[in-house]
């Protein structure tokens, strides 16, 4: 059984990792602001500890990071997945409020996060483990209208290259997913817009958020001498490659 944390544990793709944790018999922590939703989890899986706070707020994080190592006693895995996407704008209508507030919550909240796990993986004995930061194909190939969130996930993509090289010394694998178009309730809304503005429109292609989470899960379950630096997995109609 291993020990893990999953930020944005409380919807969509990290909810559905979380829970694909659960089901394989693992320790998880469940680090989201609404405690009603993480309970929820809670109440169907005994190994789940849920960790109510705002992955901003230092300290808190800190509180929620120590209440899980005291029952665990070491973090084998963080799954740093919470994020917000903003305002669906191009940059002229973007309030300057709204950019911090993105990569407040997408950059400084994954960078205490991964910070508070580096730490603590560094110092355990066994020393080790795994950092997963969930990225986003708009790190290569952004979408209209997602300035914010484009910007936030290419720090992230900068961020796991610096924690795949400074980890080396101290077993700490470090990789990222990029995931396009899992059926949450981010890209649900993204495609109500799209077909308000086109009726015609056929929406975005989607695949199932449970495939992402078995990548996630996979990317996990390697031993630490293997890493997946980078990991793409997206629904199988989306206009990623090639030209139009």
């Amino acid at each position: 059984m291993k020990s893990i944390i999953v930020t944005g544990a409380s919807s969509g793709i990290g909810r559905a990792t979380a829970e694909a944790f659960l089901e394989q018999g693992h320790k998880v922590g469940l680090i989201a602001r609404r405690g009603d939703r993480l309970a929820e989890i809670a109440v169907k899986h005994k190994d789940a500890v849920v960790l109510p706070v705002d992955v901003t707020d230092e300290g808190a994080m800190q509180a929620a990071f120590d209440k899980f190592l005291d029952l665990t006693g070491r973090l084998d895995v963080l799954f740093n997945n919470a994020g917000s996407f903003g305002p669906a704008a191009a940059i002229d209508r973007v309030e300057l409020d709204d950019f911090d507030n993105v990569l407040n919550v997408n950059v400084r909240g994954m960078f205490i996060a991964a910070q508070l796990a580096f730490r603590q993986m560094k110092d355990q004995d066994p020393r080790g483990g795994r950092i997963i930061n969930n990225g986003s194909l708009s790190a290569h190939s952004p979408r209209p209208d997602s300035v914010c969130y484009t910007v936030s996930k290419h720090a992230i993509t900068g961020l796991t290259r610096s924690l795949m090289l400074d980890g080396r010394d101290f077993d700490i694998a470090c990789g990222q997913i990029d995931i396009g178009n899992a059926r949450t309730n981010m890209v649900e809304d993204l495609n109500a817009r799209f077909k308000a503005e086109d009726p015609r429109s056929r929406g975005l292609a989607t695949m199932d958020v449970k495939d992402a989470a078995r990548s996630v899960l996979h990317m996990a379950d390697l031993p630490l001498e293997a890493n997946v630096p980078f990991m793409t997995v997206m629904a199988n109609q989306m206009p990623y490659a090639g030209r139009g």
